[in-house]
């Protein structure tokens, strides 16, 4: 008797953990993320971190699980960490770091897997290279055109430069000659630094010798402030521009007296209090602070941090539409990510309303772009 409940005993068991192991288990929905957590644009990459610790982790019912690996702002390893998550790990699409260097390293990398990347830097390769890529952050001549534009109202003729020498300083140039050339600037002082430079004294000398109206910088995070420090020790007074990529906290704490007054274009976001209450940006920003501050304790966000949430925002709109094609962890929900990502329409996040159509790698339109100018209070909106 005791053999035969014991028998029965194991075929219930049998049955019970046959039953388990036929359940079909419940698809994730695997992300990689490549960040700077150290290096020399570590200040971005603590922002990107602290925006997506603020992201919804679940799209309807599906868990999405984030992987992130640190590429110590060196290309090198960048191009490591993209193979590594997309053959060790599988994912279903990649996060890019802040710097764009290490983003145009690794666009080849995630066009030969077939994975979609979400550029959060602004770095956009043109044609079938970049067909499974999109891009977050605002295209350099949109937020060029805000600074000559007031150029053009300040009466400036002479404008010094002084970027980063790779493909961001290299960027900002090629976005910035053409509009200048267009209204009438000359450019008098072409000027480049490495982003590990301490001191750009030699370079700012040579800028000064010019004898410029204006000056503006081609830097971000707080390596973007070493070229104002110089200039500020030299005795510069006139006009200082920059891009939006130093709309940060470290730029602005490492810069310190030598940024005051700089004038820069930014996303939505920088000015988030000073917008129309009627601007739906404006609605955006004060949900993202709010799940930001709960995230991460009582500091305020930094538009690199929004970067990466409205990364994350228009990632979960997409792939909402790419589950009802196919599963995560296969070829087919790849490719309808990368569909879906590329008809997003009208998703609101905190630096723009974005709406991609295939082929294009940028999301925005003029309402992506504020003129603001630093004081001792923080970014101020400029009138347009």
């Amino acid at each position: 008797m005791r053999t035969h409940r014991g028998r029965l005993h194991g075929i219930g068991l049998a049955i019970m953990l046959w039953g388990v192991t036929l359940a079909p288990a419940r698809a994730e929905i695997t992300v990689g993320f490549i960040n700077a957590v150290t290096g020399p644009a570590s200040s971005l990459g603590l922002q990107y971190k602290r925006g997506l610790a603020a992201a919804p982790m679940q799209v309807g019912s599906e868990t999405i699980k984030l992987i992130t690996l640190d590429d110590q702002t060196d290309t090198t390893v960048a191009v490591k960490d993209a193979r590594k998550l997309i053959e060790d790990s599988n994912i279903d699409i990649l996060f890019s770091p802040p710097d764009s260097p290490s983003v145009f390293a690794i666009v080849p990398v995630s066009r030969d897997a077939k994975v979609p990347l979400v550029s959060l830097s602004t770095a956009a390769v043109p044609g079938e290279d970049g067909q499974w890529m999109i891009t977050i952050s605002q295209p350099l001549p949109l937020m060029l055109s805000a600074d000559v534009e007031d150029m053009k109202k300040k009466g400036v003729k002479r404008l010094a430069y002084i970027g980063f020498g790779d493909a961001w300083g290299d960027a900002v140039y090629s976005a910035l000659k053409p509009q200048a050339d267009a209204a009438g600037i000359e450019i008098v002082a072409k000027e480049s630094y490495a982003r590990a430079d301490t001191s750009v004294t030699a370079q700012a000398l040579r800028m000064l010798a010019a004898k410029p109206d204006a000056v503006l910088t081609g830097g971000s995070g707080s390596p973007g402030a070493t070229p104002h420090l110089a200039l500020a020790q030299l005795g510069y007074k006139g006009v200082a521009y920059s891009t939006h990529a130093v709309i940060n906290a470290d730029f602005v704490r490492v810069g310190g007296a030598s940024v005051q007054g700089v004038i820069a274009p930014a996303g939505p976001i920088a000015v988030a209090d000073q917008l129309p209450q009627d601007n739906p940006i404006r609605g955006a920003c004060e949900t993202f602070k709010a799940a930001y501050q709960r995230a991460n304790g009582d500091v305020a966000p930094d538009p690199f941090s929004a970067y990466a949430y409205d990364g994350w925002l228009v990632f979960l709109d997409a792939a909402k539409r790419a589950l009802a094609v196919a599963k995560p962890g296969t070829p087919e929900f790849r490719t309808a990510l990368r569909d879906a990502l590329a008809s997003t329409h009208d998703v609101v996040g905190t630096h723009a309303v974005y709406s991609f159509k295939p082929g294009e790698r940028y999301g925005v339109d003029d309402r992506a772009r504020v003129l603001v100018q630093l004081g001792k209070s923080g970014w101020t909106l400029l009138p347009r």
